[in-house]
């Protein structure tokens, strides 16, 4: 019997973790407009100055090298259904008789004004690079003066994307920028917005709460019950109707469905692709979605989370459905194993939930720490990270204060 063809749309966690699981009981080609991966849950260290971008960027064909599995650089733009082919911005077109789409998310602003125009979102290398050359000049604007002229850098949302680097930007102000220039460090300001009651609202109260007083702690301003209404040129105008000075701003209030998904003639519900239970595109049962574009409902009655694990697992699952589709089996319905969340706010601060138990504090530090490097990709780029937080730690000194943007 010949392999079947599987064309995965994206290399994230989701798009690999189905093509190393297929290994060679498919004839499988990777399609990504980048050729690296990029490890999203370390993408606010490089915006902080704590990793170097190529730290956390590893080559598709690399991650595929033992795997019988090809890659295409590119985009998809089109679907022929009748035909089973997915068309290219190159112009080829890929004939499949599996398609998995994992192309992951991208930011969402929520219909709110001036976001795209005045705020930096958090999804990619180049935005997190644009974030540190932003922070950076700013601060070498800051060093210009000797009066109380300030700085003010605001992260728009509570989850743990935003948490995590406003602790981080709060310990480069503490340490290294402070080292640098102590009058300019004194001068800035850190604030975090959630326009929810607290911060973290997936974690037990009791952790949000410590979240909060950590953040305060390192000097983090924190806003709840803080909703942003619109965005102008340094400034941002609240729902309640005051306002806030923000030089640099960074959105972390939300993610949907990548927007290429609306080239695939795919059924979209709420932002991202309406699939069934077994992980197949409603009324496309040779179309698989996985990861964040994958609108999947959880026990809960909602929409599963947007994170890594939830797209690996749904990779692997989704290999073994094609394994059961080639021998006509019925095929399952996927069931996320939840093995807990995590979240870092800066040295020794860190919070584990799995299930009933809740960790803070230093534990839960070197627990957040050992847990990224296990699931970075290459030896290399865990060689690497572990040498620059070894620098960081010991030092409390940051050599990625470059200012390496396009301008």
């Amino acid at each position: 019997m010949a392999k079947p063809r599987v064309v995965i749309l994206g290399g994230g966690f989701g798009g690999l973790a189905a093509a190393k699981a297929l290994g060679s009981d498919a004839d499988v080609i990777v399609i990504d407009r980048h050729n690296f991966q990029t490890f999203l849950p370390l993408l606010y260290q490089v915006s902080s100055a704590s990793l170097a971008a190529d730290h956390i960027a590893y080559p598709i064909r690399g991650a595929l090298r033992k795997t019988s599995g090809r890659f295409r650089m590119g985009s998809p733009i089109s679907v022929d259904h009748k035909n089973k082919t997915v068309k290219l911005d190159s112009s080829e077109v890929i004939p499949f008789d599996h398609l998995i789409v994992a192309v992951g998310s991208a930011t969402s602003d929520f219909g709110i004004p001036g976001i795209s125009e005045f705020a930096f979102g958090m999804k990619s290398i180049h935005e997190a690079l644009e974030i540190r050359s932003e922070i950076m000049r700013r601060f070498e604007d800051l060093c210009r003066f000797q009066d109380d002229t300030r700085l003010s850098l605001v992260v728009v949302g509570g989850g743990p994307t935003g948490v995590e680097l406003a602790g981080a930007l709060a310990e480069l102000v503490r340490g290294p920028l402070r080292n640098d220039n102590l009058h300019a460090s004194k001068h800035i300001d850190i604030s975090i917005l959630e326009a929810g009651p607290r911060l973290l609202p997936m974690f037990a109260p009791s952790l949000s709460a410590r979240t909060a007083k950590d953040l305060e702690k390192l000097g983090v301003k924190v806003l709840t019950n803080t909703a942003v209404k619109e965005v102008e040129w340094r400034k941002i105008h609240l729902a309640d109707g005051k306002q806030l000075s923000a030089e640099v701003i960074i959105w972390a209030a939300g993610v949907k469905g990548e927007p290429v998904i609306n080239n695939l003639s795919l059924p979209i519900v709420g932002n991202r692709i309406q699939t069934e239970p077994t992980l197949q595109v409603t009324n496309y049962p040779y179309i698989w979605a996985i990861g964040d574009c994958a609108g999947v409902i959880g026990n809960d009655g909602r929409p599963l989370p947007m994170v890594a694990p939830v797209a690996m697992q749904q990779g692997r699952f989704v290999a073994d459905q094609i394994r059961l589709a080639k021998n006509s089996a019925p095929l399952k319905k996927f069931a996320y194993k939840d093995k807990g969340s995590m979240a870092t706010i800066g040295r020794h601060k860190a919070i584990v939930q799995v299930k009933g138990i809740k960790i803070a504090g230093a534990l839960a530090w070197f627990m957040w720490l050992n847990l990224h490097i296990l699931y970075l990709l290459g030896g290399q780029k865990r060689i690497g990270t572990m040498a620059d937080w070894t620098w960081n730690y010991l030092t409390y000194d940051r050599g990625n204060r470059h200012i390496m943007d396009s301008l």
